[in-house]
């Protein structure tokens, strides 16, 4: 009671001068409740109290309670660093669960020292002394964490301390370890900002995965592939292969499926190779065994081929005993079975066959849109012109239906030169996927051959730039047959194309021998195939930092030829792709440059090397380009570079480059609208949506451009229910692109940006991020050599690496796809597909009508039918008009459509819509439906893991019953894709018929 009515701590303080130890105890102990309220007049105190605390005549607890107070009292001044000297002083008398601000923040400020000196002491590998008292609070802070069961902050702390041992305690004595280590990878992927440290935290999440009784495997080949361990990979998958359960089997194929996701050629291959084949006497005949065994479908040659050529065993002497395949063992040949179904989801075949025929069968590509981008575009205007035929093959990536190309040939052979080169190579973009059939294809167009050949070598270059673009990732049946290409020609239109195919093909697979083959078409130094192969061993070497990137660099100073150093200069920045720290040396070189063309390249080096990392450093240095270079060219790349940094957390995008959407310098404005457009892509953000609205409307073209493009990229897959804005931007896309007076530039951002927002045939999104939060190294490859375009149309067509289907697609144990329902818990209309035809185009709306009156026979006939209606209408005050009236004039189209649509609104006002929807598998689901989706409780087929979307291998709980299949198998010839799409869009384009007599206007008005 009298510590409360104490005015003044005068009188506690005059006891500290006091010769008789207990009263300075008393003095001491009562201060430091008081504290709080008198710390102004006990900081005129400090030199007493500090000499108490230091007297070592004084008893050890007295000393530390002199310490505690003096550790306050600093407090209280805002002298956190010498607050913390003192409070290490006062050992236990400093209680760590105390819950007041001042220990909260003294523990934080304790942490973050000991974190500092942690890391130092390991990055420099030098020993770097830590006081053991700091030490001895924070594994107070951790044992107190651990034993309230705070396991999430124990976790956090022990990660940011790098103490890795009480970081396994903390997982290990959690409630929940399968929670806890799915947390902690989380963390590790967020917030542990170093490579080699996060390399560390993972493989000792593996270590404590598989002490686990019941191992989660999924988790554990996800870590193995970010550490880079095939093996480990292999082994898992081998051990699951082999048990006698269909459940391991199922679970293998399903961990197969979730690597596939994350795009890693040159992982998944080696994986692939590091399976064992089923045992048997004769390793040579492996083939042989191969197909005895073997009770599924054979694979196609090529691929047996790849699979058996790099068996792990020698090959002996040829001639093997034909009479010792027969002695399989029965559980040998249920693995080899396996096998086959697993080799063929690890080199991508499988899930790209199930792709293809997914967006060949769920295709709503509205050609109207097309045709109208096509007759708004003046013949005169080539890049138009061209940006019409990437509009299209964005619009069909993949689906394989190329109708609009055939419908429009004359049209199409409008193009000359690099226009030719481009319209050959979408159809690469079109077919993606297609490898059994790519190669026939392509064969008109392809080289034939002989020094010169026959075609056009523009063509001829595009088709093998389209072929790496049908086998983007997936390039072992055609690697060769480009490197022949290649090799045989020294036109450098062809080399070009070569160059491009060869890179995507083979995206990071480091092959020595083809990187020798580019880089002799580098050395020729021809500035347009020196161009490509610059970007081509970048991306051969995607991700590898080897020394061939100093290489690359030296001869980078070295050539005249500018589009050569920008070739180079992308190329270099591809290599230290996900490198994170270890690419800092070169980074640096590049940056410090005087050349601004290698600085421009720097910045992408920066952006590839932190991608999706979010790290501060990296943000730091691109912004100080952003707002100091003396060249434009860096500064746009320098804010575009944030988008790729920023991708996994793209609500801070916006918010960091608001100001720069601001700027008076126009290439920072257009960068800032690519950096929202690359790390918002597919979200449909709304905050990424207002800062670039006012961008579309920009004063200068070229920023326009950008913002359309990248209001596409982010609105890919958003319905105009959950956001009105996209209907907005659809009208504005055909205003600009029917405006006769827009400038060029915005012209062709809005026709791209049309190709955009249905990609894909409407069933694709961008997406950066797999599931599992891992980078998908092709997608954000795509985007990085995209945003060249600035300088180079045809790598336009590389954003199509970066789509991803919307798709969920269930499969049974053989990978067949099983008819079954489930259901999307939310209003149909909110993920529907875009209204066909009519709703994006408001003209077209307005001349179907009047197409109906154009038989000049008839339209004598009805005129007096016509004057009848006009004067009933007239009377009935427009109130119910008969349908033929809505081409009674031009006046009255709008009136009628304006009637029936308020018709048509309250009659949907009347039926409410429905809470939920049954969708079938295989079904489009996008990524903002992804949390509606439920499972039917009697449903007869159970996922072996719970994902919303994506391949999901099901357990059948009916086996005895026959399945009902789904998907059919995708168009095998030239002509099917064309026929089938052609035969899928008679439904959705009844009206094009009409709109395809683009006379029928002006007959009617002559007529009147």
């Amino acid at each position: 009671m009298a510590a409360v009515m104490v005015s003044s701590a005068g009188g506690l303080l005059a006891m500290l001068n006091e010769p008789q130890p207990s009263l300075k105890h008393h003095a001491l102990s009562h201060l430091n409740n008081l504290v709080d309220r008198f710390w102004p007049e006990i900081s005129t105190s400090v030199p007493i109290i500090e000499s108490l605390y230091e007297d070592e005549e004084f008893d050890m607890h007295q000393r530390q309670l002199a310490a505690l107070l003096v550790s306050k009292v600093f407090y209280y001044l805002g002298e956190l660093n010498d607050s913390l000297s003192y409070a290490l002083g006062a050992g236990p008398q400093f209680d760590v669960s105390e819950d007041t601000d001042y220990v909260h923040t003294l523990l934080a400020k304790a942490i973050d020292e000991y974190a500092s000196l942690r890391s130092k002491a390991v990055e420099s590998n030098d020993m770097v002394d830590i006081d053991p008292r700091l030490e001895a609070i924070v594994e107070r802070m951790l044992q107190k964490c651990i034993t309230d069961g705070k396991y999430q902050q124990a976790m956090g702390i022990a990660i940011e301390c790098r103490r890795l041992d009480k970081l396994e305690e903390a997982i290990v004595k959690s409630d929940n370890v399968q929670g806890t280590l799915a947390y902690c990878i989380n963390v590790s992927h967020s917030f542990v900002n170093r490579r080699e440290y996060r390399h560390e935290v993972l493989t000792l999440l593996v270590k404590v995965y598989q002490q686990l009784p019941s191992p989660d495997y999924l988790s554990i080949c996800q870590c193995l592939m970010f550490l880079d361990e095939p093996q480990g990979v292999a082994s898992i998958l081998e051990k699951l292969l082999r048990s006698e359960s269909k459940d391991d089997a199922l679970l293998a194929l399903q961990i197969a499926f979730d690597l596939v996701e994350n795009e890693h050629q040159a992982f998944l291959l080696s994986v692939r190779d590091r399976l064992p084949a089923p045992k048997t006497r004769i390793v040579e005949t492996v083939q042989t065994v191969e197909i005895t065994d073997a009770p599924n479908e054979n694979p196609s040659g090529d691929v047996q081929m790849a699979d058996g050529a790099p068996a792990p065993t020698p090959a002996p002497a040829p001639a093997p005993a034909p009479t010792v395949v027969h002695e399989t063992d029965p559980v040998d040949a249920t693995y080899a079975e396996r096998l086959t179904k697993i080799k063929g989801i690890l080199s991508g075949e499988t899930s790209i066959q199930l792709t293809l025929q997914f967006l060949y069968s769920h295709n709503k590509s509205d050609l109207l849109i097309l045709k109208t981008i096509k007759q708004s575009v003046e013949m005169r205007n080539s890049v138009c012109h061209s940006a019409t035929i990437y509009a299209n093959a964005i619009m069909h990536a993949g689906t394989t239906v190329d109708t609009f190309l055939r419908e429009n040939l004359d049209w199409l052979s409008r193009a000359t030169n690099w226009a030719k080169f481009s319209a050959t190579a979408g159809l690469g973009v079109i077919h993606r996927g297609h490898l059994q059939q790519g190669r026939s294809l392509m064969a008109p167009y392809l080289p034939q051959g002989g020094a010169g050949g026959g075609g056009s070598p523009y063509s001829e270059g595009g088709a093998l730039y389209a072929l790496g673009l049908i086998h983007a990732n997936h390039g072992e049946g055609i690697k060769q047959f480009l490197r022949d290409s290649l090799r045989s020609t020294n036109v450098e239109v062809i080399q070009h194309g070569a160059c491009l195919g060869l890179g995507l093909s083979a995206l990071g697979t480091a092959d020595e021998e083809i990187y020798d083959d580019v880089k002799s078409v580098l050395y020729t130094d021809s500035a347009v195939a020196g161009e490509a192969a610059g970007i081509s061993m970048g991306l051969l070497l995607v991700g590898t930092a080897t020394e061939k990137a100093s290489e690359m660099l030296a001869y980078a100073h070295e050539t005249q030829h500018e589009k050569i150093i920008r070739g180079l200069a992308l190329g270099i920045a591809l290599t230290v792709y996900g490198r994170e720290e270890g690419a800092d040396t070169l980074i640096e070189q590049m940056t410090r440059d005087q050349d601004p063309i290698i600085r421009y390249g720097g910045m992408y080096a920066l952006a590839l090397a932190y991608s999706g990392t979010a790290n501060n450093k990296a943000i730091r240095q691109l912004l100080h380009f952003a707002v100091s270079d003396v060249s434009d060219d860096v500064r746009r790349t320098a804010v575009l570079a944030l988008g790729f940094v920023l991708y996994s957390d793209p609500e801070q995008t916006p918010r960091i480059v608001s100001l720069l959407s601001e700027s008076y310098n126009p290439h920072v404005r257009y960068g800032a609208a690519l950096a929202v457009g690359i790390s918002c892509a597919g979200t449909g953000l709304s905050e990424a949506i207002s800062l670039l609205e006012p961008l579309t409307s920009d004063v200068v073209d070229f920023v326009r451009q950008g913002a359309l493009i990248a209001m596409a990229m982010v609105m890919v897959q958003i319905s105009e229910a959950s956001d009105s804005r996209v209907g907005k931007f659809r009208r504005q896309l055909e205003k600009i692109i029917l405006d006769k007076h827009e400038d060029t530039m915005s012209k062709m951002g809005a026709i791209l940006a049309s190709g955009i927002l249905d990609a894909g045939g409407r069933n694709v999104t961008i997406r950066l991020l797999s599931k599992t939060k891992h980078d998908k190294v092709t997608a954000v490859i795509g985007l990085a050599v995209f945003s060249q375009f600035w300088y180079w149309y045809p790598l336009i067509y590389f954003i199509s690496l970066a789509f991803s289907p919307t798709a969920f697609i269930g499969l049974n144990y053989d990978l067949k796809v099983p008819k079954f329902e489930f259901m999307s818990h939310a209003k149909p209309s909110l993920f529907e597909y875009p209204k066909p035809t009519t709703v994006p185009t408001a003209n077209t709306a307005a001349k179907l009508p009047t197409a109906v009156l154009s038989t000049s026979v008839k339209a004598k006939a009805r005129a007096k039918k016509d004057a009848e209606q006009k004067a009933n209408a007239e009377k009935a005050s427009g109130a119910e008009k008969p349908v033929s009236e809505s081409g009674s004039g031009k006046e009255k189209e709008g009136d009628s459509m304006q009637v029936d649509s308020t018709a048509t609104v309250e009659k949907k006002a009347a039926e409410p819509e429905a809470a939920f929807e049954i969708l079938v598998n295989p079904a489009r689901v996008v990524p903002a439906q992804e949390k509606y989706i439920k499972l039917l409780e009697d449903s007869r087929y159970v996922p072996v893991k719970l994902a919303p979307s994506g391949f999901v291998l099901l357990k059948d709980l009916r086996e005895h019953e026959p399945e009902v299949l789904s998907l059919t198998d995708a168009p095998t010839s030239t002509d099917s894709p064309a026929a089938g799409a052609a035969a899928a869009t008679q439904g959705t384009t009844a009206s094009m018929a009409v709109d395809d007599e683009p006379q029928p206007p002006q007959a009617f008005e002559y007529a009147t």
